[in-house]
């Protein structure tokens, strides 16, 4: 199942060849699973749980068909009604979603994340000990293509709707495929410092993979990478703190703040160096694009001006491209074309009004109170190591959906439901009870 999400899983456009890929996959597995699966212990991932079905839900809900009285009552629906009325029809019964195609696709999206969060909970804990070595795995393969792109190889793939010549791995987007990348700035201090047995060997790969990930990352021309890659590799160092003092043991008390400060300043000349030879297209954007002319900015008041106008229903799962466009100013128009919101928390609140809002709050606030509990009140038990991990991957993810749209996408949907299976302590010491 991740071998056909990281091949054909890297893009979040409908119309992408690999999404009808990774959805039969998932429809496959799915069946396998129910007819000669282990039945998944879905315990303590019940929280995930409620939380995806209540995300399959809010698309169900808008595909059901409405009276026309009720349908052209709901806030932003008047211009519609008035069309029906111009070419002297009746409105028909229709869906609380505006575009109820793309509202469907929506709904068909979410088959990946199900899948992978049963097949998750069907792992016993030894299993589960694994997936971050997995995770990371999945990062070093997408890492080689992307600096295979960076060496100038060409690397068209049918199966997602990249540009040839940019540095995007197997993702559609190197917005994406930069957060993949810090993801694995994110994994590799805790792969290496995480069996003490292996340390000797792990550490000096992981600081090689580090410096390959980050120029990767500035290759990729990602300006929200490039914070995300800092917050990750810090966030993974700080995860495995007391193992790099265990290590640290027996040197000068400022040998462990020496160490970081050696790894961050190798970055820093790494990227340095790439900037100075214009190899680093992060720090090229990031120095020659005023905010002003970025379209996420320029089309910012615009979506609000949207969300007030479709609220509290909103406008229905996935039809952001074609509204947009209804409420696009000349001002903005140009040849490429704005795809999303370029805020995940915003796009869901446009388009499932009330009840995506709430959702959203729902899972942030469950992401709070875990982190709270793995963090410190059972900091000392053995699972909330793990729990920390997929917190640390979540907490990427929330703060690139700030300025992007990565869940929207199967490989990073699988990415974040481990992620979530990590931190929500689920299938514990299962064979316990085996």
């Amino acid at each position: 199942m991740l071998a056909v999400l990281w091949i054909a899983g890297g893009a979040s456009r409908s119309d992408a060849l690999g999404q009808a890929v990774v959805r039969a996959w998932s429809w496959i597995s799915l069946i396998v699973l129910a007819l000669a699966g282990e039945q998944p212990v879905l315990n303590r991932a019940r929280p995930v749980l409620i939380l995806l079905l209540a995300a399959i839900a809010l698309p169900l809900l808008q595909l059901i068909p409405l009276p026309p009285l009720i349908w052209q009552a709901l806030p932003g629906r008047e211009r519609f009604a008035d069309v029906a009325s111009l070419v002297g029809r009746p409105l028909p019964w229709r869906p609380l979603a505006i575009v109820p195609g793309a509202t469907v696709n929506a709904l068909s999206s979410l088959v990946v994340p199900l899948t992978m969060l049963l097949l998750a909970a069907g792992l016993n804990y030894k299993e589960r000990l694994r997936l971050p070595g997995l995770m990371l795995i999945l990062v070093i393969v997408s890492m080689v293509l992307g600096l295979a792109q960076f060496s100038g190889m060409n690397f068209n793939n049918p199966l997602i709707n990249e540009t040839v010549g940019r540095v995007s791995g197997n993702f559609a987007n190197p917005n994406h495929f930069a957060l993949f990348m810090a993801i694995g700035c994110l994994l590799a201090p805790v792969w290496a410092l995480g069996n003490a047995q292996r340390a000797n060997w792990r550490i000096p790969v992981a600081l090689g993979l580090l410096l390959l990930l980050a120029l990767t990352i500035l290759a990729s021309g990602s300006r929200a990478g490039m914070l995300l890659g800092g917050i990750g590799l810090c966030l993974g160092l700080y995860l495995q703190q007391s193992a790099i003092r265990r290590l640290t043991r027996g040197y000068p008390r400022w040998a462990f703040p020496l160490l970081i400060v050696t790894v961050l300043g190798l970055i820093v000349t790494f990227a340095f160096i790439s900037f100075s030879v214009d190899r680093a297209q992060s720090l090229t954007r990031l120095f020659g694009v005023e905010s002003g002319q970025d379209m996420r900015v320029r089309g910012f008041p615009i979506v609000l001006t949207m969300i007030k106008e479709y609220f509290p229903v909103g406008s229905g799962m996935g039809a952001f491209d074609p509204l947009f466009r209804l409420h696009e100013p000349f001002s903005l128009l140009k040849i490429l074309y704005f795809n999303h919101a370029h805020n995940d928390f915003m796009e869901v609140v446009l388009d499932a009004g009330l009840a995506g809002l709430a959702l959203v709050l729902a899972g942030c606030g469950w992401w709070v109170l875990r982190g709270i509990r793995v963090w410190i009140t059972e900091r000392d038990l053995p699972e909330a190591a793990e729990g920390r991990l997929g917190w640390g991957i979540l907490a990427l993810v929330l703060a690139a959906s700030v300025v992007d749209y990565p869940a929207r996408t199967p490989l990073m949907m699988a990415m974040i439901v481990f992620a979530a299976m990590l931190l929500s302590g689920s299938a514990v010491r299962r064979e316990r009870t085996r």
